[in-house]
């Protein structure tokens, strides 16, 4: 396994900017401000590496930059270290061992957008180690000149300002969290205008993820071709996993993408107590679960998941071995989207709880079969009828779970089990 964006742990101060710098930290930044590198050569270079932004979506970053009108003359960048999925522990790793490689991106993406400010974002549990670390290392590279007005006396001028919110998993959708930003309720707005059009306080705004943003000053030092030569196979590049569950040693491993599952799990020592796997999560609650046997040959990337009905997302893997009762983990699942859910839409605000009514009623023994045909039902009314994709994930995991381990489900209301697990 191969560490990028991770490099600084192991060091006895991996958090300092005298780490980082040792490391060649800030040298892509330097080399910009000093040569003055054009904004489209930027892009153009982010672009090739065909860097994917890491915190679920996949969309291309450097694509996603050039959407952004050259014409208007205040722009915003934000940083989305609102790391709320369920299973995802990575940014959080970033932002307490390597914050630095994160200012160093944000500074380049505000350079090349012609941003004039940044907002890290962080979420609301993070008020400890990594809101101190962000802070910490925000000042230290303000009183080296690298952030500020008139960087490295180049006349360039970039603040960049963290901030941290209240613990809610709807600011972790882009808009929702520039509603956040603004001082409002953090509710997603309706799309179109896109952000990249009208963002946060109405300007042309770019979000990307933590991890994704950590990324590109090694692109930049490096090149195209070093970044996509990471992957394996067709892959380009590389993704951190967050592997838990039932795991011998549960870790986070940066991993060239296309790297199969079981390369992964063999990483962790395979599953607790060498009992057999029965079911995978690959990228946070919110994605499909699949058969441990479906996924064990499947390389870690966007297209092959998809393939076998599942999707990378944030790669937060989620292990679960043959003594895991599947009613029982999609009840917890249905209880987290029902208490996240911000209430804006219907189907949203009003399936989520029905969807776990009904799953705690099947798993105290008192379902029907109705219940399991309400299940779906209640699934399809959802997903895809919300303004932001919280119903999607909230009905996804109900579907193929139901697909896949319907058995369970069958047991549950046939033999009126009650199991409280």
């Amino acid at each position: 396994m191969i560490k990028v964006c991770t490099q600084t742990f192991g060091h006895k101060n991996p958090s300092s900017i005298d780490t980082y710098i040792k490391l060649g930290g800030y040298s892509a930044w330097k080399k910009i401000i000093t040569e003055k590198t054009s904004k489209s050569e930027i892009i153009n270079t982010v672009k090739e590496s065909q860097l994917k932004g890491k915190g679920g979506a996949g969309f291309l970053t450097g694509l996603k930059w050039s959407f952004i009108s050259p014409n208007d003359s205040q722009k915003y960048l934000v940083c989305n270290s609102d790391e709320s999925e369920p299973g995802t522990c990575k940014d959080r790793d970033i932002l307490r061992y390597n914050p630095h490689s994160v200012i160093e991106g944000m500074l380049i993406a505000c350079y090349a957008i012609g941003a004039s400010v940044g907002y890290n974002y962080l979420r609301g549990e993070f008020i400890g180690d990594q809101w101190n670390v962000t802070n910490n290392a925000i000042k230290e590279a303000y009183d080296q000149k690298l952030i500020g007005t008139n960087i490295l006396e180049s006349n360039i001028s970039i603040d960049i300002i963290p901030l941290i919110g209240a613990g809610a998993y709807i600011v972790g959708e882009e808009t929702a969290m520039l509603e956040s930003i603004e001082g409002k309720r953090g509710m997603p707005r309706i799309k179109p205008p896109f952000p990249a059009v009208q963002g946060l306080y109405g300007k042309p705004t770019i979000i990307n993820n933590t991890e994704t943003l950590s990324s590109i000053p090694y692109i930049i030092k490096n090149g195209t071709d070093w970044y996509k030569n990471l992957g394996e196979g067709d892959s380009h590049g590389v993704k951190m996993f967050c592997m838990s569950g039932h795991l011998t040693k549960p870790n986070v491993i940066e991993a060239p993408l296309g790297t199969r599952f079981s390369k992964l799990l063999d990483e962790c020592g395979g599953v607790l107590d060498n009992k057999k796997l029965k079911a995978v999560i690959p990228g946070g609650s919110s994605v499909p679960v699949v058969k441990g046997e479906v996924i064990m040959d499947t390389p870690m990337d966007y297209e092959p998941l998809m393939k076998i009905g599942t999707m990378l997302g944030s790669g937060g893997v989620i292990v679960m071995d043959e003594s895991t009762c599947m009613v029982s983990v999609l009840e917890r699942i249905s209880r987290f989207y029902y208490a996240e859910s911000c209430g804006q839409c219907t189907p949203c605000r009003e399936g989520t709880g029905w969807l776990y009514k009904t799953l705690v009623k099947i798993r105290s023994g008192h379902g029907s079969q109705s219940d399991l045909d309400l299940l779906n039902r209640v699934a399809n009314q959802i997903e895809g009828h919300c303004i932001c994709a919280l119903g999607d994930a909230a009905a996804m995991p109900v579907k193929s779970f139901l697909t896949n381990f319907w058995n369970e489900f069958e047991y549950f209301v046939e033999k009126k089990q009650s199991m409280i697990i």
